[in-house]
């Protein structure tokens, strides 16, 4: 089997040329000179970054918008047919651009019997791809760009954006007393704290939006009460989107307060119940209490934006809060995307969660303290230029590092991606750091273009030390490269630069792997389109990484290190769109 990556086939090869009078220049390729180029070849991918995107989020019918393109080869030169299309996701109904009609085109409009057009892909910067009218047709769409091999048949590369056309915005009331579905025809608005409470449960259809309103005392923030449940599960094309009211390109972190879902799960302060961090104490705002099994409720393919309010000095709300939630809670497929605080935080409780992805954060991506000993597992964490502070920071209890329960969560499978600058306001910025007690077990973390280093952490003599003593914290597999260079002098990319002192016992042990190599990561700088997955040849598919627990939780077939294989569970529902590229 022949298998090539496109940007190398094509190297040399000549075309001809057309510059559109208002957008970027395509280069015409004949269908006979593109099936002589890939004649051969079994297996194509590409190299090249693009994102697609429209003026806002939400739409009413009659209104018009304008679909605009990003694209950047990155030394792709294979020929392409490209197609560009509006899809209903509550039918599967496709509407072709720049027509808007269900006759299938190409991006310029030809249909198959006029001839698709081949084309290699061009250098586009917001290009406008079309302006249509928004349909009567409610509910989540999402905009569809793709190159397909020249013939228009197979999907090569796909780049998509959701939005939603409603009826109407409508505002959520303070306290939801009484059981409550939000429907995708609507989009919902948050002003202040809105509280489930009263043992009432807010479901959220599939592709509904909620729009958090800045500037709001206290914050926008929706909070799950100990005595309230949500249920918010979306799909894969209707994912459920929390979002910052600001227009596109404009949009901030802390724009508004975020998610917050407490519950009746143990946490290891001495009174068995805390006020959640960042919120007025109240009643609603407490967590902890005796029951490992209680659910907060259940998240699915849920992607919080622009979140993390600043309540008092170094206090916010993060993207994702969880605090003192059971077992019976669920969490899958979550993206938080700018967040001021950390990205995904739990407070106590044992509550899982599997396929995380957090990007842009102003803090810590992972952060666990209070005595949380949930699993976890399939996660990515970006840092961009706009900074951010650790991978992980996990605690067990910054009142008392001995407390017990002691905070044990089991780890596998995440890839952390920093953003190559100095933290936000942390200058001791490593990919993984523990401190305060802190015990669990992290297996097979790849950590990349960090700040500081790869292993860091503080109070590990006193407070982590027993925990290794005892098998109560422990490391298995940690790939690590280009990390460190930040300091100075660089941090040498060998155990003793990449690893704090206390913890380089634990690191060097045989037992568990600690390797300092290249990860050949296909694109994981190209920050608004990255792939995350490994080239072959990479460390990442060594064979003997640790196997995860066949234990009804843990996917066991995960052999590698890293958040991904070859398959990027990321496709469609989560975005990686810096704001800045998206501003008109």
């Amino acid at each position: 089997m022949r298998k090539i990556t496109l940007a190398t086939a094509a190297l040399g090869l000549l075309s001809t040329g057309l510059v559109a009078a208002d957008g970027p220049t395509f280069r015409t390729v004949s269908a006979s000179q593109a099936e002589r180029e890939i004649s051969g070849f079994t297996s194509i991918s590409s190299t090249a970054a693009m994102w697609v995107w429209a003026d806002k989020q939400v739409y009413r019918p009659g209104e018009q918008l304008t679909v605009r393109w990003t694209a950047k080869p990155n030394n792709d030169l294979y020929p392409y047919t490209i197609v560009a299309y509006r899809q209903n996701n509550q039918t599967g109904a496709k509407f072709y651009l720049p027509g808007n009609n269900n006759t299938p085109t190409d991006f310029f409009g030809n249909t198959p019997a006029q001839g698709f057009r081949i084309v290699r892909i061009p250098e586009a910067t917001k290009a406008t791809v079309a302006s249509v009218t928004v349909p009567e047709e409610f509910g989540m769409h999402t905009l569809v760009v793709q190159l397909r091999d020249y013939t228009g048949t197979r999907p090569v590369k796909t780049a998509y954006f959701k939005f939603s056309v409603v009826r109407a915005t409508i505002d959520l009331p303070a306290n939801i007393t009484e059981n409550r579905t939000l429907t995708a025809d609507n989009a919902y608005s948050i002003r202040g704290i809105v509280t489930v409470r009263n043992n009432a449960t807010l479901t959220i259809e599939p592709g509904t939006v909620i729009i958090g309103q800045p500037g709001s005392q206290p914050p926008s923030v929706l909070l799950v009460a100990n005595n309230g449940k949500l249920i918010a599960e979306g799909t894969r094309s209707r994912p459920i989107i929390m979002t910052s009211s600001q227009p596109i390109g404009r949009r901030q972190r802390g724009d508004w307060g975020g998610l917050v879902m407490l519950g009746q799960a143990p946490i290891n302060d001495p009174a068995g119940f805390l006020t959640i961090e960042g919120l007025p104490e109240l009643p609603e705002t407490r967590y902890g209490g005796t029951n490992a099994d209680h659910s907060c409720g259940s998240l699915k393919y849920v992607r919080v934006e622009f979140a993390g309010a600043l309540l008092r000095p170094n206090e916010e709300t993060n993207s994702i809060t969880w605090g003192g939630c059971g077992k019976g809670t669920k969490g899958e497929f979550l993206q938080a995307h700018y967040g001021l605080d950390d990205a995904f935080e739990w407070f106590g409780g044992t509550n899982d969660a599997k396929y995380l992805v957090g990007t842009y954060t102003a803090d810590d991506f992972l952060d666990g303290q209070v005595g949380w000993s949930g699993r976890l597992q399939h996660g990515v964490m970006v840092a961009n230029d706009d900074l951010s502070n650790r991978g992980i920071e996990m605690d067990n209890y910054e009142r008392n590092f001995a407390a017990r329960p002691l905070g044990k969560p089991t780890m596998f499978n995440v890839t952390f991606v920093g953003g190559g600058a100095r933290g936000f306001d942390e200058a001791d910025s490593p990919c993984l750091y523990f401190r305060r007690g802190a015990g669990g077990s992290y297996n097979n973390m790849l950590c990349y273009n960090w700040i500081t280093r790869t292993f860091g952490g503080a109070n590990i003599a006193d407070s982590i030390q027993p925990n290794i003593a005892s098998g109560d914290f422990s490391v298995n597999g940690v790939l690590s490269w280009n990390n460190g260079f930040n300091t100075t002098p660089p941090a040498p990319a060998t155990p003793e630069g990449q690893v704090v002192a206390d913890f380089r016992a634990l690191l060097t042990n045989p037992a568990a792997q600690l390797l300092i190599a290249d990860s050949l990561l296909r694109r994981p700088l190209e920050r608004s389109d990255p792939d995350f997955r490994p080239l072959t040849g990479s460390p990442v598919f060594r064979a003997n990484w640790i196997q995860p627990p066949d234990d009804g939780f843990f996917d066991q077939w995960a052999t590698w290190i890293g958040g991904f294989g070859d398959h990027d569970w990321t496709e469609e529902w989560a975005s990686f769109a810096q704001e800045q590229d998206l501003q008109p």
